[in-house]
């Protein structure tokens, strides 16, 4: 890395670029001229050089100059988000006073105040994502903070990711499966609560790509294979329209694009159909442009379905009742004579701005430097809200809460006075009494959904009208936690039950307290340690919680801890014992897990070996599937797929035991699968399936689980296969059965 003198203008001026750096400067100047409102290229030119100095001779994973990277997330600030030339300049150095001696003193002496605290946001918020499971809520509110405080901290952070996810390619497997997991489950629903729809996708994608490979390949070949033949539909579709739109005068884009990897994958599982029967695999977008309003939106509406014939369970009216993110379209759902269902969104071209770049768009579409959009105000309100709202004890649970806010869809229902309140899908009218304030939701005795009575569990749907009726006193109740879902909600109930809990645990103490002292026992807090984990309570207080509780009988603890006085000793069981050290697991798994006899159907970190494995029953991975590794405690390895719900649990809460593992060529070992068969209960189904199994496909059968109902047949069935080509052989040749509907792997 080169040394970056104090006086930094003075080294920039003689600092030459070389071609290719010139060549990207142009790039992004260019970029930033088409993009933006205001260029000061002296500055970006300064800040590209700084960039190339201050990363000199540092290479990425993949073997580039490192300085690629921060410029790759300055063009996406510039060329995808549109915000500022501060912006672009702050990207451009973001990792400079992290990873390099140039200090926030000295970015603000060359580029400005603006420039400084944007990289100061972004250099704070570092590692919060990673550190998630292990530091403090507080840790994380820092990120929640940072957005209220200066959005362009966190869009500068998603273009970082985003070019990341794009390059993980250069990163061994076990770490893409760490980005990619996380980038999944925070992310992804941060971008979507952003109404960054577009940034959300590509995570998405990106992040489907690296976790199940084998499926996103499918849909993309899928997708290409039906490319012309829909390209040809959209065309037939969309003629008739634009020929009356241009009669009517109407300036407008038409784009027919397909939906995303990701949630193409969704639909088949959510639906459990194969590719071929997922029709809405794309949507078709009128976009109208300046100086089109919104009531001509209606208009269009109007002539689409004059045409065809629109399904009213699938229209969504955006634009009176926007989401909380400030997405506006309308959207309906139509069918072709050829009973053929299209999904068509109409919208004006600022909406399509902000549906494309959310909060991004806002902050373009802001009236002058001091002034700021609804949407943008809005959002700031929400996250103020929840920085107000009471923070858990752990992280975990925080993250847990807020991730469920940013991703959930929404419902909207009003107040007695008809103010509109968004909600997520599923909230209660206590959800509803926490959203107006915190001090209703405590206080809420009862409710009046549409002018009636009803418990405050009931669950709320768009378009209701509630009436929250209050007490005087506080009235929470612990059993409503399973009843909200919104953060502010659970947070405030979590509160309320670790206060009855610590109240419970203190009346709990006090008993014992007494009974010992009665009977003239004295014990240590340490001991009394060792005493709880013999009746197996993690701790002291889980123990005096259920005497307080009157689960656990204090005379059962007194009579142990007598007797144990009385020899002398307070015996440890296995939990007091040291705990286990990561390097000693490491260790241990090379010196034995070498010792499995003949099996050589792994290959662990590269090599063949007898390693001590088993395969996951969660997920039951066969040759073929991508698949992870796990070292457990005592050395053994335990194989997941890669795309398995417990296999992400554990690239988040222990990376450090993941290895990585792939299957040996020409394994003769039998695996256990699993398929799923949909289909018409006739007679003599069943023996068809066997009798193909058995003596087409000489596969032999474990076990079958078949139920039926309204004339229908849905069986599972598990079954010995070699591998996941042989799988696939099994599920073609089950689908061609008389009155098969769908076959599809089992999970």
């Amino acid at each position: 890395m080169a040394k970056v003198d104090t006086d930094i203008r003075e080294q920039l001026e003689v600092f030459d670029l070389d071609n290719q750096q010139q060549t990207e400067l142009t790039e992004l100047l260019d970029l930033c001229h088409a993009s933006l409102d205001e260029v000061d290229e002296q500055l970006i030119t300064r800040a590209f050089k700084l960039c190339c100095l201050s990363h000199q001779d540092v290479k990425r994973a993949s073997g580039e100059p490192y300085y690629l990277h921060p410029v790759e997330v300055a063009k996406i600030m510039a060329g995808d988000f549109n915000i500022d030339d501060e912006s672009v300049i702050a990207a451009l150095l973001h990792d400079t006073v992290e990873d390099t001696p140039v200090t926030l003193d000295q970015t603000e002496e060359v580029f400005g105040p603006v420039v400084m605290h944007l990289i100061d946001g972004v250099t704070k918020i570092s590692g919060v994502f990673e550190s998630r499971d292990t530091k403090q809520a507080e840790t994380f509110m820092k990120l929640i903070l940072s957005m209220a405080e200066d959005i362009r901290v966190v869009l500068i952070k998603f273009a970082d990711r985003l070019h990341n996810m794009r390059t993980i390619s250069a990163l061994p497997r076990q770490k893409q499966l760490k980005k990619a997991t996380e980038t999944m489950e925070l992310y992804a629903p941060l971008a979507h609560r952003f109404g960054l729809f577009k940034i959300k996708n590509e995570f998405e994608d990106l992040c489907f790509k690296v976790i199940d490979p084998n499926s996103f390949k499918f849909i993309v070949r899928k997708l290409k294979e039906k490319k012309n033949a829909r390209e040809e539909f959209i065309s037939q579709f969309m003629e008739p329209i634009q020929n009356e739109l241009k009669e009517q005068n109407f300036n407008f884009e038409i784009k027919g694009r397909p939906k995303h990897i990701y949630s193409i994958y969704r639909k088949m599982q959510m639906q459990q159909k194969p590719f071929e029967e997922i029709y809405d695999l794309f949507a078709i977008r009128i976009i109208l442009e300046d100086p089109h309003q919104k009531e001509d939106c209606w208009r269009v509406y109007s002539v689409i379905t004059d045409w065809y014939t629109p399904i009213p369970k699938r229209f969504r009216d955006f634009i009176s009742v926007p989401k909380a993110n400030g997405y506006q379209s309308l959207h309906t759902t139509v069918i072709t004579k050829q009973g053929r269902k299209v999904e068509v969104q109409i919208r004006t071209r600022k909406m399509d701005d902000i549906a494309e770049h959310g909060v991004a768009a806002h902050w373009k579409y802001k009236e002058g430097n001091s002034g700021g959009s609804a949407e943008l105000d809005k959002f700031v309100h929400w996250v103020r809200d929840v920085l107000d709202s009471p923070r858990p004890d752990a992280a975990t649970e925080f993250v847990k809460d807020f991730q469920l806010n940013l991703y959930q869809d929404e419902i909207y229902v009003f107040t007695p006075q008809g103010e509109l309140k968004t909600l997520p899908k599923g909230a209660s009218c206590i959800d509803f009494a926490f959203e107006i304030h915190s001090e209703i939701g405590e206080r809420a005795v009862a409710a009046k959904v549409n002018g009636k009575m009803v418990p405050l569990r009931q669950k709320l749907h768009s378009g209701d009208q509630v009436e929250i009726i209050t007490g005087n006193k506080i009235n929470l109740n612990a059993d409503w936690i399973e009843d909200v879902v919104t953060h502010k909600a659970k947070a405030r109930l979590r509160q309320f039950i670790k206060q009855k809990e610590m109240k419970v645990a203190e009346e709990g103490r006090e008993l014992w307290e007494k009974k010992a002292s009665k009977g003239k026992i004295e014990i240590t807090d340490q001991d009394l340690m060792k005493v709880a984990h013999r009746f197996k309570f993690e701790n002291t207080q889980e123990m005096f919680y259920e005497i307080g509780a009157g689960v656990f009988d204090v005379k059962d603890l007194y009579k142990v801890v007598k007797e144990l006085k009385s020899k002398g000793r307070i015996e440890t069981d296995e939990k007091d014992e040291k705990p286990v050290d990561e390097d000693e697991i490491q260790e241990k798994y090379i010196s034995t897990a070498r010792s499995v006899g003949d099996s050589k159907a792994l290959l662990v970190e590269g090599e063949l070996s007898g390693v001590k494995y088993s395969y996951a029953n969660c997920c039951n991975p066969i040759p073929g599937d991508e698949v992870i590794g796990f070292i457990s405690r005592n050395g053994d390895v335990k194989v997941h797929r890669s795309n398995c719900k417990n296999a992400h649990h554990l690239i988040r809460t222990d990376s450090e035991r993941i290895i990585d593992v792939s299957w040996a060529k020409n394994i003769e070992d039998q695996f256990l699968g699993a398929i799923r068969v949909i289909g018409e209960d006739r007679v003599g189904l069943v023996n068809d399936i066997t009798e193909i199994l058995s003596k087409s496909l000489k596969t032999n059968m474990k076990s079958i689980n078949v139920s039926s109902e309204g004339g229908m047949f849905d069986g599972i069935l598990t079954i010995y296969v070699s591998d996941l080509k042989h799988l696939e052989e099994i599920i073609n040749r089950l689908e061609r059965i008389e009155g098969i509907k769908n076959v599809t792997r089992y999970e």
